[in-house]
């Protein structure tokens, strides 16, 4: 159990194409995820992000390994300063105007067991709030969103 992949899934009534540009365009992932200026869609590009409590900030150092257009997001995940390193899968699957999300986030086991911000339970609740409560906020609730998809 200890290294089993952290796997969360969640269906969203929303458009394949709508939930791939809330995973991989800059200004719509910092109103469901993280502020990420550096973001860059493209295999062998590192960006960085920080997170964590007021009191502890952690800065989040990313590369993109693999990129499927509208089906899968693979990037690496480490956090400066600190051992290990882990790696975190988007998968998506259309069903009408309807899209499946499957997160899987790999390694975590890795990170120093001596720090408690790197417990897995801590991973879960991170992953379950923006996967089932931020994301699936953000793509069936955001008029902003659905206006902006409707443009492009």
């Amino acid at each position: 159990m200890k290294n089993k992949p952290l796997v969360i899934e969640q269906e969203y009534h929303a458009p394949v194409a709508l939930v791939w540009r809330a995973l991989t365009e800059k200004e719509l992932m910092k109103k469901w995820y993280f502020d990420i200026p550096d973001f860059k869609l493209e295999v062998g590009h590192t960006f960085h992000f920080e997170g964590g409590e007021e009191d502890k900030r952690y800065v989040h150092i990313c590369e993109i390994l693999e990129i499927v257009p509208l089906k899968k997001l693979k990037y690496s995940w480490k956090y400066k300063g600190y051992t290990g390193i882990s790696y975190v899968t988007f998968e998506l699957y259309p069903n009408g105007e309807k899209t499946s999300l499957k997160l899987t986030h790999e390694g975590v086991e890795s990170f120093p067991s001596d720090n408690l911000d790197f417990v897995r339970d801590n991973f879960v609740g991170g992953w379950k709030f923006l996967i089932l409560e931020s994301l699936k906020e953000y793509l069936e609730n955001g008029k902003a969103l659905m206006e902006q998809y409707n443009q492009k």
